[in-house]
């Protein structure tokens, strides 16, 4: 992908996570991975790919594994003008091992990586801007919840600087969660360990903190469709 000073996108690789089992789903979602869950009469993963199309994107990277076929049959090669290539993992690899396979077939320094299952309507092309004003120093999107018990909290200084994460159920209350995007160069994921499996959220970026790792915070609408009640709650979420 060739640079170009006047289009911010020309030199980001996205990158979807989407590969995992969607154990939590299954009983509402058997026949297919969690990121062709229907809602609102489409695939959830489409709405994913079209926050990225109207961003600007021009490749996207899907990561897959459980049921893969399904989601290259569905999404094929082109969507909306953006190139789509597939990285398939065939054993589980968590979400930093799926990041760190899917290397090869990203052609951009920056990488946008987002969550399969869930969706926060921040605007990318803002976060960009604030990635790139702070050095290209590793950003984690940050939406605020009532109840952030399911998700952990994330922890921020006054610069926005990450402190800490808390564990899931550990704090009760509202706080800041991780919205599963993140801004980061390419050349940081190459530091992840290869062909196994390793945790971004639990392994990866409790590491990175005192590395420079921010939290952007958002106030934009959040979905997560990861447990049965979330998913059945996304239909009105979408008619809002």
């Amino acid at each position: 992908m060739s640079a170009d000073a006047g289009d911010p996108w020309a030199d980001v690789s996205a990158v979807i996570l989407a590969g995992g089992l969607g154990t939590r789903l299954r009983s509402a979602v058997a026949d297919r991975p969690k990121g062709l869950a229907v809602v609102a009469g489409r695939p959830f993963l489409s709405y994913v790919l079209d926050q990225l199309a109207d961003a600007g994107a021009h490749e996207v990277v899907l990561c897959i594994g459980h049921l893969a076929d399904q989601i290259e049959a569905a999404f094929r090669r082109q969507y909306r003008g953006m190139e789509v290539r597939y990285s398939r993992e065939h054993s589980p690899l968590g979400t930093g091992g799926a990041l760190r396979l899917a290397l090869p077939r990203a052609t951009g320094r920056t990488l946008l990586v987002m969550n399969g299952d869930s969706l926060c309507r921040a605007d990318l092309g803002a976060f960009l801007t604030a990635y790139r004003q702070c050095r290209n120093e590793p950003t984690l999107m940050l939406v605020e919840v009532a109840d952030a018990r399911r998700f952990g909290r994330v922890v921020c200084d006054d610069a926005g600087r990450v402190l800490r994460f808390a564990e899931k159920g550990e704090e009760s209350g509202g706080g800041w969660v991780n919205a599963g995007i993140y801004l980061l160069e390419k050349s940081m994921a190459e530091a992840i360990p290869s062909g196994q499996p390793v945790s971004l959220e639990r392994e990866v970026f409790p590491a990175w903190i005192g590395q420079g790792l921010r939290g952007h915070r958002t106030e934009s609408p959040f979905l997560d469709i990861g447990t049965p009640e979330s998913y059945a709650a996304a239909e009105a979420f979408f008619a809002r």
